[in-house]
């Protein structure tokens, strides 16, 4: 039914799980990229070769929106509208594709080249606008550029729409983290070097060297120990002690260990692991070996969203590179020790970001959190103890390991220790990502660093840790980036997304678009969170396009504030988060609303 090279890719994605369901869900976007919607004929081949039902089949396909049975175009264009994009100027990038191509959302043009579609965060927030065509990613985007791409499209010329192309992984990208006169660079060292995702290259800056060391020299203890030292939390939103998360793991357990690398970045505003991905993954694959020998593990994943498609490729490339010179698979470094790794691409679901969530969609099922306890560290992937850490986290590991975790503590104050990925979006004069040390302060990041808010504008408000966490008035710009500094200010680091706002934003409309995200998001497990995210969504919708009633802000407040704490994941959570907030600190805004029939700030909504 297949091409002999998709069938290939479906042999080897077999043989990398315990078990055959884990391979359903990468099987099913191989699928599509080469037949286009997954037809009962499809589900009916999928469920054989995977020893499934076709309903086991079809229960996955309807939970993740990168996965579908409806018809698309040659080109499928789909636009972010989200915060960071939002801020940038991203309705007008929507309105003129929809007037450019005369379609509307999930309708294909008369000779089927074209098709649109308004989604969620695409993990481009420092390059915002922007959208991607099939899995190619077109970043500050302008009107004049939009126009340029759709005319590309028309004659049929366009990108390359293989998904294994070259072409996806050579697109120019802002690198302002290792541009930066006064940026850190550790983690980010090896970005400004020219072809620094080759192994060539990071053999050329002792890369695996500590790997090698430690593997020959150290047992699990003296790792974990030294990891403690280094006060590193983890940098995927928790801030938990990575010491201590891996301590946790019972190694004398007759099971098998695993170690899962969440490469699932889809909290908006936040795109901090997308360079560490891109220029760096050899460094990635480093702090996982060391990670894994600290565990006593051997097999370990790679778990990377499915919008970067280009990100997977060059993963998996660097991880078979890295096989070919004997650092991977048996007896690395002649060391005895053994670790085989592999990638595994998710498919469009926020949810999958939580570290429950992702393992059972790495099981091939749909990702629903598991309730806790029992913890990963004891049941986790299949059944068995399992760490799941964010990339940043991995990353740093052998720049702990090399130098020692004492040294690393000192980058920031106590119980804050090392440098952090920011990434930087919305309105700043240089949006990106920049690497500083912990506790540096809020002002300094966005003004030394991102270049200020834009000309001719002032501050308004600012949120410090992603889409999830509470709004921060300009007051706040004086905080130490640390997660306690930061929770005394009133919100969270969470994944160090740092959005930023000035004047002419409406705080409703921000409310709305993060509410819209959340109400899409949940995977409908609980009550609270299925049906108040949808509530939220509407009464924002209505009220901020006029019709709210007096009653709708305290209205707001309550559905938020029983959502918060009510649910068995955190992404109840993260929906009332910025819905309390906004409106606690900006009331009067609100209000505004209400007495005008209207958004006081419409014409600015858009403009850049």
């Amino acid at each position: 039914m297949f091409s002999p090279q998709t069938e290939e890719k479906f042999s080897k994605l077999v043989s990398r799980y315990p078990s055959k369901r884990s391979a359903l869900i990468p099987m099913l976007l191989f699928a599509q990229d080469e037949k286009g919607p997954l037809t009962g004929e499809i589900v009916d081949y999928v469920a054989r070769y995977l020893h499934l039902t076709p309903l086991e089949v079809e229960e996955v396909i309807s939970f993740y929106s990168m996965l579908t049975k409806k018809p698309r175009g040659k080109f499928h264009l789909q636009v972010c509208t989200n915060i960071s994009c939002m801020l940038r100027g991203a309705d007008k990038i929507w309105e003129r594709v929809k007037e450019k191509t005369g379609l509307k959302p999930g309708q294909v043009s008369a000779d089927g080249v074209v098709s649109i579609e308004e989604v969620e965060c695409m993990g481009a927030c420092t390059t915002a606008p922007a959208l991607q065509v099939n899995y190619d990613f077109y970043e500050n985007l302008t009107v004049e550029r939009v126009d340029q791409l759709l005319e590309d499209l028309g004659r049929r010329k366009g990108p390359d729409t293989s998904p294994d192309s070259e072409q996806m992984e050579s697109s120019p990208r802002r690198r302002h983290d290792a541009e930066h006169p006064r940026a850190t660079r550790l983690l980010t060292a090896g970005m400004a070097a020219k072809d620094s995702r080759s192994l060539e290259n990071f053999l050329a800056r002792e890369g695996y060297q500590t790997a090698e060391k430690v593997l020959k020299s150290m047992n699990a203890d003296q790792i974990i120990e030294e990891v403690k030292k280094s006060g590193l939390r983890g940098r995927g939103g928790a801030g938990f002690s990575t010491g201590m998360k891996w301590g946790f793991v019972p190694r004398q357990s007759p099971k098998p260990k695993y170690l899962v690398c969440n490469a699932d970045e889809s909290e908006p505003g936040t795109c901090k692991d997308r360079p560490l991905l891109e220029y760096d993954p050899h460094q990635l694959i480093e702090g996982m070996i060391i990670a894994a020998r600290a565990l006593e593990c051997h097999q370990a994943y790679i778990y990377i969203r499915g919008e970067y498609r280009y990100l997977f490729n060059i993963v998996s490339r660097a991880v078979e590179e890295a096989y070919a010179r004997g650092f991977l698979g048996k007896n690395i470094f002649g060391s005895g020790w053994n670790l085989e790794l592999a990638t595994h691409t998710g498919a469009g679901a926020y949810i999958c970001g939580e570290e429950t969530a992702l393992l059972e969609s790495l099981e091939g099922k749909r990702g629903y959190p598991r309730i806790k306890p029992p913890f990963p560290a004891v049941v986790g992937l299949y059944g068995c103890p399992t760490v799941v850490n964010n990339v940043e986290t991995l990353s740093a590991i052998p720049h702990i390991l090399k130098n020692g975790g004492e040294w690393y503590a000192k980058f920031g104050p106590e119980k804050n220790g090392g440098t952090r990925l920011f990434s930087v979006s919305g309105h700043v004069e240089r949006p990106g990502n920049y690497e500083v040390p912990m506790g540096t302060t809020l002002r300094t990041l966005i003004e030394d660093f991102a270049g200020g808010v834009r000309q001719g504008h002032q501050l308004k408000a600012i949120i410090p840790g992603g889409s999830s966490t509470p709004i921060l008035t300009a007051d706040k710009i004086d905080t130490p980036l640390t997660f306690e500094d930061i929770a005394k200010a009133g919100s969270m680091l969470g994944s160090g997304a740092v959005i930023v706002m000035d004047e002419t934003t409406c705080i409703v409309n921000v409310a709305r678009v993060l509410t819209r995200f959340y109400a899409h998001e949940s995977c409908g497990w609980c009550v609270p969170c299925r049906e108040g995210t949808v509530w939220m969504r509407k009464i924002f919708n209505r009220y901020h396009d006029g019709f709210g009633r007096k009653e709708d802000i305290d209205l707001l407040d309550s559905v938020a504030k029983k959502i918060l704490g009510h649910t068995h994941c955190p992404l109840g959570d993260a929906s009332a988060m910025p819905v309390i907030s906004a409106i606690k600190n900006f009331r009067s805004e609100f209000e505004e609303h209400l007495k005008l029939g209207a958004c006081p700030l419409e014409k600015n909504l858009v403009a850049v």
